[in-house]
């Protein structure tokens, strides 16, 4: 993975933006993802490296925090969540496939779980096609195209207090590693 440097300020603002002191909604971040997106000049901008995800952060609504992601064929994030904050993405080149959990999992005190067989759901997100999700939402996002990068923006409020990473093997999820800023800033 290689790291870009931030581009504070180079999001696209509009008068809906959410003001400094409102929380921002999943609503206004997924409305935030879908104008970045639209800014061809910055997606343009993001370097793209052929063995790992680039990417470069962003200032996002009402103190939230962004990111613009570069997916080089055949990467994944692996299974993770995004503790307590609400958040949403959106492809802006290429495709973009997510998997994720229909279920509630206790955010404390376990390190195996067994999930039951109808909780596994899969999206597939086209350039201009995105979705916004709230706290806990465990899922893994994946570019499985052969040949092509992939560019995404992400959006999270509040700004990520921790990421929890889990592998899974069939029905068992388990709790890896728990991540904080200071690992991926």
């Amino acid at each position: 993975m290689s790291v870009s440097p931030s581009l504070s300020g180079s999001a696209p603002t509009s008068a809906s933006a959410v003001s400094a002191s409102a929380a921002p909604t999943q609503a206004d971040l997924l409305d935030f993802v879908r104008r970045t997106a639209a800014d061809a000049e910055l997606i343009a901008s993001l370097p793209l490296d052929p063995e790992g995800r680039t990417w470069v952060r962003l200032d996002g609504p009402g103190g939230s925090e962004a990111w613009l992601i570069g997916w080089p064929p055949g990467t994944g994030t692996g299974w993770h969540d995004h503790a307590d904050s609400v958040g949403a993405f959106l492809t802006a080149v290429g495709e973009l496939k997510e998997n994720s959990l229909a279920a509630r999992l206790p955010t404390d005190g376990w390190k195996n779980l067994e999930l039951s067989e109808d909780v596994d759901r899969e999206r597939r997100l086209s350039a201009g096609q995105g979705r916004s999700f709230g706290r806990h939402h465990v899922h893994e996002v994946l570019n499985e195209s052969p040949d092509r990068h992939a560019i995404s923006v992400h959006a999270y409020y509040p700004p990520l207090p921790q990421i929890r990473r889990y592998s899974r093997t069939g029905p068992i999820l388990r709790l890896e590693q728990v991540e904080r800023p200071e690992d991926w800033q």
